[in-house]
């Protein structure tokens, strides 16, 4: 088993990365949003708004279920 230390160092490095991912990702959507007049499809817009969810119960400081759980659940109904 990891210590508390021991998973951050060793996950720091790949977790940032993958939230800077998510970030460019979002920013590109809304520069896309912006271009079009903010026409998007309704689909589109489900799925923005099921990844802002899914961020909010990621950074869930105290999660009343495991986070991973959470979210399979949330992507299996969204």
């Amino acid at each position: 088993m990891l210590t508390p230390l021991q998973v951050v160092e060793n996950y720091f490095l790949e977790s940032r990365h993958q939230i800077l991912e998510i970030a460019a990702m979002m920013d590109r959507y809304d520069a896309a949003m912006q271009r079009s007049g903010g026409n998007g499809a309704a689909a589109t817009e489900q799925k923005i708004t099921l990844l802002r969810k899914a961020l909010a119960i990621a950074a869930d400081p105290k999660p009343a279920q495991d986070r991973t759980v959470a979210l399979l659940d949330l992507f299996a109904t969204g």
